[in-house]
């Protein structure tokens, strides 16, 4: 875990909960879009799939590379911004935890905090991810998305099923803020995202074609 790389978390832990009951065989193609550590890509692997892991941070894939191998297996890693760095090809499986906590101003986020803002509304790439889903997809794929409801549910829902695809949520939890939402509360307040509330849901999404 290089400085600076996401480490893995609850969204880690329920996205992962979510791969594990996906059927996958060793021809199964799986790309792991904003890798990160390479968690998730490790598990895939683990589970017997061929996989591909995307990020737009080298270090990160440096990170999800090594740890492929200190775990025994080989995790293709492509450096790029999401889809655009597999151009034409489509997977079985696309797993992705990407930024998705709602940041003050409109600039896009610097160093570590990639990781995690995804502007005002939280959906900086939740939204270039339901755009590509359908045609990173194969005809008989699946996506896997996790996300806060911070950042809209039921916009990704909508959005998914625009392009094509039928989608669901398919695992849940709830868990107080973290530090980061924490040093952002009136922010968040007064954007009207939490009420009085100090605690977030996090759900994974499932899609596939209709």
């Amino acid at each position: 875990m290089p400085p600076g790389v996401y480490r893995p978390q609850t969204d880690t832990g329920l996205l992962r909960r979510a791969l594990r009951r996906e059927r996958i065989t060793t021809r199964t193609e799986v790309l792991d879009l904003g890798t990160g550590s390479g968690a998730l890509a490790v598990e895939a692997a683990r589970l017997g799939a061929r996989v591909t892991a995307v990020d737009i941070s080298w270090r990160a894939l440096a990170a999800a590379w090594c740890n492929g191998l200190l775990n025994g297996h080989v995790v293709k890693v492509r450096h790029g911004d999401l889809s655009a760095a597999v151009p034409g090809r489509r997977f079985d499986l696309v797993v992705t935890n990407p930024p998705y906590v709602p940041a003050p101003g409109e600039s896009r986020p610097r160093g570590r905090a990639r990781a995690w803002d995804a502007g005002t509304d939280g959906r900086l790439l939740i939204d270039r991810i339901c755009a590509a889903a359908p045609a990173v997809l194969s005809p008989a794929g699946r996506l896997l998305i996790v996300h806060s409801h911070l950042s809209g549910v039921e916009e990704t829902l909508a959005r998914l099923h625009a392009g094509g695809l039928r989608a669901e949520v398919v695992e849940r939890t709830r868990l107080p803020f973290g530090p980061v939402l924490r040093s952002r509360l009136g922010w968040l307040r007064e954007r009207g995202l939490v009420g009085g509330r100090t605690t977030e849901e996090l759900v994974v999404i499932r899609a596939e074609h209709a």
